[in-house]
């Protein structure tokens, strides 16, 4: 193991929206799976990993239960997490592969324990996830390292939050984003959440960020319109992999669309348009796909127009339909064709009357 917390990848919402691929437990406990997340969330664009990192004796009781029994492998709860436990080494060797292949190393402690062996690996924030949120042991542990936080929202009303971001500040945290989360495995449109972001930075005066377990990329390109700095989603490598967050996950490819549309609308909201700049520029087509005044059958020299002596066609570039009512009842200079545009050339100065 090389710790060296100082030294890891920057982690910066303000320069750009930060794009989290969580793999959280969907490596199994397989090692080398967790080395194919870091190169499928990488090659989709992402900006950082994100992990769990649970070391079991000191996270839970052993009679601890299943929220949803899911493992054929694991008779208890408590033995899937002990099977989910990577060594100091490991994580660190993750942290570096991670970094090797230009992604922020993340990983969501469970424990004082799990914070004190991701301090020496090395991570570029802290996640504190939904149900750690009304943990002050671990949110003081965390805000002493001076390392930024994400903090999820996803079981917590606002007076919980509150507290919880009052004693992360007062402990030392001045990087925070709060990601608004609702904790459900997928959890429907309905309850997104996408209102609470702009509360979130009105309340707070941080950076808001959406933790979506939808399985789509949809919240999160809306969050990123709303002003999202931070984005996490669970990511999956097939929709038939094993595990409780599959349905809640986005495929690698999904990721991939998701990270080329969120850079998109950055680069919309990020050059505001004048629109009569863009009218000005605009004028060549304007001309082409707009419409003129043309005669609706031939008329003769002298002729009083009227309303229906008119119509609109394209191209553009003569008298805009816009002015037929200010036609109505001028004379004509001389004969029109059928289809033939006008020009105020055509017409007598003033109208009759």
């Amino acid at each position: 193991m090389d710790g060296r917390l100082c030294c890891v990848a920057a982690l910066d919402w303000d320069d750009r929206v930060v794009v989290i691929g969580e793999v959280g437990q969907a490596h199994d406990g397989s090692l080398g799976t967790a080395h194919a997340f870091v190169d499928a969330i990488a090659a989709a664009g992402a900006d950082a990993v994100k992990f769990q990192t649970h070391i079991a004796a000191a996270e839970s009781r052993t009679d601890e239960p299943w929220r949803v029994r899911f493992s054929r492998e694991d008779e208890t709860r408590y033995e899937y997490w002990t099977r989910m436990e990577f060594s100091a080494d490991a994580w660190a060797g993750l942290r570096r592969h991670a970094e090797d292949r230009g992604l922020a190393f993340l990983s969501s402690p469970f424990s004082l324990e799990a914070v004190d062996l991701l301090r020496s690996v090395g991570v570029a924030a802290w996640k504190v996830a939904s149900g750690e949120v009304a943990n002050p042991l671990l949110l003081d542990a965390v805000a002493k390292t001076g390392q930024p936080v994400l903090l999820s929202s996803g079981m917590s009303g606002w007076a919980e939050l509150d507290c919880a971001i009052a004693r992360l500040c007062a402990a030392g945290t001045r990087r925070l984003a709060v990601l608004q989360c609702t904790s459900a495995y997928p959890v429907v449109a309905e309850r997104v959440g996408l209102n609470v972001l702009g509360e979130i930075r009105v309340r707070y005066r941080c950076a808001a960020g959406l933790s979506d377990h939808s399985g789509t990329i949809f919240p999160s390109l809306a969050a990123v319109a709303l002003g999202g700095r931070v984005l996490e989603l669970h990511v999956t490598l097939s929709r038939e992999m094993f595990g409780p967050d599959v349905a809640a996950s986005v495929t690698t490819g999904e990721l991939r669309t998701l990270v080329d549309g969120v850079r998109y609308v950055e680069t919309a909201l990020a050059a505001p348009v004048d629109k009569d700049e863009v009218a000005t520029e605009l004028a060549p087509m304007r001309a082409l796909f707009g419409r003129s005044l043309v005669a609706r059958r031939a008329l003769p020299a002298r002729h009083v127009l009227a309303a229906d002596d008119l119509t609109a066609k394209k191209p553009g570039g003569g008298i805009p339909p816009a002015r037929l009512e200010a036609l109505v009842g001028r004379r004509l200079r001389r004969a029109i064709g059928s289809d033939e545009p006008l020009s105020d050339d055509d017409l007598e100065t003033a109208p009759q009357g």
